[in-house]
């Protein structure tokens, strides 16, 4: 048995707590303790849903990963919403939890997040209302609005951010418009990760990732944007400090410390957003490569050294760090749309991973194009390359012929055109792409990787199966600690690859030019729909 005595004289301010976590919680402190154990970087992921740690290794291994969820709430039509306490809380217990599941504190923690959110605070960071998140349509009307006027132009080249109603710039207009009393109230107006940053530190700190989502920062100058800033009727005072995405902070207090069983002295990356993380932590940094992710809304993102603008399709450059530009678009419609399906089509309260099997072994029977079934995936309104969210979900072309298997198919087949048509507009506006990186939970699907192949003509590349955004965040804290690292664990190795059925691209490109006119043929009459509500 080995006996360990030691002094430690109590400062002000410590408690006995805290001197157990630095000197009993950490490798890297107590070497004698964990002679075994390697340092790790934890990477938490706040998304819309849920929030997920991941803990790596120095050397790429994962340790653990752990997940908590919350609930989004639509009080009226066309509202989205969300408790910031609960996701705070979600985010401590991820914490604390990866800590006892591994058995000693992270290294280092850094932060991945959802964009578009806001939430006005008080003095003290206390939330005045329940957080606006990006799937909120309440200030389309705005959005529209600004789009069509001879100003709309300017702000989204000064801004990078797509004009519409999940830009946290048309939520603050609605907010001054609708709420005028909470809007006058508000000491600041802030992100879901400025949230969780205010209750570390006490401090309002950004960094220029999550800043460059808003539709009112310079992504050129790297400072709060004027003109945007008048538009939305704020100072920017009312806005958060811009730092860089590897900014860090190792002076945490020692109650907030202690309560998330931490070292105080344990670094806090701020971070990027979990768009731009995806990029970093699926490796696609590079010419020529596109980054590709499905889980509840779907993206495609290429890595640039300069915004690539389409104000028509309205791609989105967003910051990686003060020299890189992540420029893209975002679909609504991704996994939230198969998960519809399988409730619907399949009579499935609950999901599990069974019923996804389920799915795709049904339509692997069913050729390429479901035998000329067509699914515009529009359930929940459309961002990237429509920005309508007026319009609505679609099946055409039913025939006799089209079982329960060819709808599963054709409404796979609708979510991978509507990637492809933010592939095309961003390829067409930029680079030739010829390899896509693709991460997210359907990449365990070689039936749905496959469709996705054959659809875009291009070769996939899974190098990240799953967690990117929380791998990217992790990246960014080695890039500043411990830069070999970063540099051996970034070398590509080992990649699953899935190249393209040539005759499937084929009948696919043909479809496609029909996927397109439809919702061209279709919007006038998905606009009366929706304007009826019934």
């Amino acid at each position: 048995m080995l006996l360990i005595i030691g002094f430690h004289s109590l400062s002000k301010g410590e408690d006995l707590g805290e001197v157990f976590a630095i000197y009993f919680l950490h490798p890297k402190i107590n070497p004698i303790l964990w002679p075994d154990m390697q340092p790790y970087i934890l990477g938490i992921d706040i998304g819309t849903g849920s929030t997920k740690a991941v803990a790596v290794t120095l050397t790429g291994e994962a340790l653990g990963v752990v997940q908590n969820h919350y609930p989004i709430n639509s009080p009226e039509p066309g509202y989205s919403e969300q408790d910031p306490l609960l996701i705070w809380d979600a985010f401590v217990k991820c914490l604390q939890e990866i800590v006892v599941k591994i058995g000693y504190a992270p290294e280092a923690v850094s932060l991945s997040s959802a964009m578009h959110s806001i939430i006005p605070v008080d003095k003290k960071g206390i939330p005045l209302s329940p957080m606006i998140t990006w799937a909120d349509a309440r200030s389309e009307n705005i959005a529209q609005g600004l789009r069509d006027s001879d100003q709309g132009e300017e702000v989204y080249r000064i801004t990078g951010t797509p004009i519409h109603a999940m830009s946290p710039l048309c939520k603050l207009i609605w907010l001054r418009t609708n709420k005028p009393m909470l809007f006058t109230q508000a000491h600041k107006f802030i992100s879901v990760k400025e949230f969780i940053w205010f209750r570390l530190f006490n401090s309002f700190q950004v960094d220029y990732s999550i800043a460059s989502a808003t539709g009112l920062f310079d992504i050129l100058k790297l400072e709060w944007s004027a003109e945007a800033c008048t538009l939305a009727g704020v100072s920017a005072d009312k806005l958060s400090r811009p730092e860089n995405t590897t900014y860090y902070r190792d002076d945490m207090d020692v109650a907030t410390a202690a309560m998330l069983g931490i070292p105080q002295k344990t670094n806090f990356t701020i971070g990027a957003s979990d768009g731009c993380c995806a990029n970093l932590g699926s490796h696609t940094t590079g010419p020529g490569i596109a980054a590709l992710t499905i889980g509840t809304s779907g993206a495609v993102r290429i890595t640039s050294p300069n915004p690539v603008y389409n104000f028509e399709g309205m791609t989105f450059n967003y910051l990686l760090n003060e020299k890189t530009f992540v420029c893209g678009g975002a679909v609504n419609n991704g996994g939230i749309a198969i998960n519809w399906l399988l409730k619907n089509f399949l009579q499935k309260e609950k999901l599990l991973a069974a019923d996804y099997d389920e799915l795709f072994n049904a339509i692997e029977t069913v050729p390429a194009g479901s035998d000329g079934l067509i699914f515009l995936p529009y359930l929940y309104g459309e961002r990237a390359p429509l920005w309508d969210t007026k319009s609505s979900g679609a099946f055409f072309n039913i025939k006799p012929v089209h079982t329960r298997a060819h709808f599963l198919r054709a409404s796979l087949e609708g979510v991978c055109f509507a990637l492809y048509d933010v592939l095309k507009i961003v390829e067409d506006a930029s680079v030739n792409i010829t390899q896509v990186n693709i991460s997210g939970g359907f990449v365990s699907s070689g039936v749905w990787t496959q469709i996705l192949a054959d659809i875009t003509g291009k070769k996939l590349v899974v190098l990240q199966p799953e967690d990117a955004s929380a791998v990217g965040a992790i990246y960014l804290a080695m890039q500043v600690l411990h830069p070999e690292s970063y540099n051996r664990l970034t070398e590509i190795s080992g990649e699953t690859v899935i190249e393209p059925n040539s005759q499937n691209h084929e009948r696919y490109s043909k479809l496609f030019s029909v996927y397109k006119k439809l919702y061209r043929d279709l919007k006038d009459s998905m606009h009366l729909m929706h304007d009826l509500d019934i």
